[in-house]
């Protein structure tokens, strides 16, 4: 009898795999549960652009958040439990996106899975095109059912967890030369079988691109358009975006995208604020978010920097007073998900998210425009610096206040005095400092301080990890 030894061993890796990660995905579900509902409901899927285009809402008009992780080459890495066990993690953190899936993982950013294959070898085409037999060969026609019933139980398993899920449906970092080799129409058909599949997601969005830098040459751009048109042509309703070329960029600066993006998803090595304010000036006015900048744990970028917990805060808090709408976090191990990831998932990094989610959900953010005149802090703004300047040095403070005058809202990375322009309040206002290295307030004394005039603000010090960086919240009382 011919055993598959291949088959068994994954067989009972996977079993021992499962026993290992049960009792953490259960205490990280009960832990998602109590998080769940001290927080909100879970979001009414699918989500639509909100009436003003600013932002998400779901099917009851609730703001959605982004709050989103990114595990790119999941479907290359993890088993089903192992994916379960992450899946839960995220969500006792407070993350509700994931963003985003590779739906096949090969090339530059995986040059170990040389034929994308799942953890126990199964490959995502069943075929080949004449010219070679690699994965720039794959017969875009010839789908592996095998396949593609795994990343429906991967999407399954996140929709359990109440996880948005953007898939990027052929990155081009390494799938470009199967495009290529492919065709227009093949990759148009292939767009329109992952659209088939997978339009019964409510949770479901879908993200194209991945450091495109090739988007300015029209073939290579045609290839990448003919897929989300395919999924376009059978799952109109599944929102759709594009990350253009590595450094900084905006779905939206190739305006040939605009009529396909319902997003426009912000890429930046540099001071987040830079990008983000010209992602919310572009038009079609459309929600904007950060969709990647300096990971956790990992040391890249133009310019380069680490991700340390002030460098994450100072991109998270940027980017909610430039006109965000939420961001996709990044961590070394989770979106390649090296050997060591259970170890190196729960960081301070993904701490602090979660106090970044619980500050901005206690206020009205969707309604927050960002201070671009500089009308709400007058002065002690700091060095507005440019895209040459790297995130760890930037001291530039950001500003914003919702249209009604009732909050305003300024992130501040260093210590240092500021003016505020009171009259940018509706009433009288109550004045917090908010630490974002720990989630705790200090209330300012003498308030509530009136709403005229100016203010100035000075930080009480060095914030509870050491660091100078402190969130300003004022809040108009109607209380004389």
């Amino acid at each position: 009898m011919n055993i598959d030894w291949k088959s068994v061993v994954y067989g009972i890796s996977a079993v021992i795999s499962t026993l290992i990660v049960a009792s953490t995905a259960a205490a990280a579900q009960s832990s998602a549960m109590s998080a769940q509902s001290s927080l909100s409901k879970p979001p009414a899927y699918p989500l639509r652009v909100s009436s003003n285009h600013r932002y998400l809402v779901d099917q009851n008009g609730t703001p959605f958040l982004i709050v989103g992780d990114t595990p790119q080459g999941l479907m290359g890495r993890l088993t089903e439990a192992e994916a379960e066990r992450y899946f839960a993690d995220r969500e006792a953190h407070g993350f509700n996106t994931l963003g985003w899936i590779d739906v096949e993982c090969a090339g530059r950013d995986y040059p170990t899975n040389t034929d994308a294959t799942t953890p126990d070898g199964i490959r995502p085409f069943s075929g080949f095109v004449p010219g070679g037999t690699d994965f720039a060969h794959y017969d875009l026609s010839r789908p592996n059912d095998a396949y593609f019933v795994r990343l429906d139980h991967i999407v399954q398993l996140a929709t359990n967890h109440h996880l948005l899920v953007f898939l990027d449906p052929m990155e081009t970092v390494g799938w470009l030369p199967t495009l290529r080799n492919n065709g227009p129409k093949a990759a148009y058909a292939y767009g329109q079988y992952l659209g088939k599949r997978f339009r019964r997601f409510r949770n479901l969005m879908w993200v194209s691109g991945n450091d495109f830098n090739r988007w300015t040459v029209p073939e290579d751009d045609d290839l990448a358009q003919a897929v989300a048109k395919g999924i376009r042509s059978v799952a109109p309703n599944q929102l759709q975006t594009v990350e253009l070329h590595v450094r900084t960029s905006s779905s939206f600066d190739d305006p040939r995208w605009v009529p396909l993006s319902n997003l426009n998803g912000t890429y930046t090595y540099s001071p987040t604020y830079i990008q983000m304010l010209h992602s919310y000036n572009q038009r079609p006015i459309a929600p904007t978010f950060l969709m990647e900048a300096h990971y956790d744990l990992e040391k890249v970028g133009e310019p380069t920097d680490y991700g340390t917990p002030l460098v994450l805060r100072k991109e998270e808090y940027w980017t909610m007073l430039s006109g965000g709408v939420g961001q996709f976090y990044g961590n070394a191990y989770t979106w390649s998900f090296k050997n060591e990831w259970p170890s190196h998932i729960d960081t301070p990094g993904v701490t602090q998210i979660g106090y970044w989610k619980s500050f901005f959900s206690s206020i009205r953010w969707q309604d927050l425009i960002p201070d671009q005149k500089r009308t709400v802090v007058t002065s002690g703004l700091g060095a507005y610096g440019n895209v040459d300047t790297r995130v760890s040095e930037s001291e530039f403070a950001t500003a914003a206040r919702t249209r009604d005058g009732s909050t305003v809202v300024v992130y501040m990375p260093s210590v240092r005095t500021i003016t505020v322009n009171m009259a940018s309040l509706n009433g009288p206002a109550k004045v917090r400092w908010f630490d974002p290295s720990n989630g705790t307030y200090d209330d300012v004394s003498g308030l509530p301080i009136a709403n005229h005039g100016s203010h100035q603000f000075t930080p009480p010090g060095q914030n509870h990890a050491g660091d100078g960086d402190w969130v300003l919240l004022l809040e108009a009382s109607r209380t004389p």
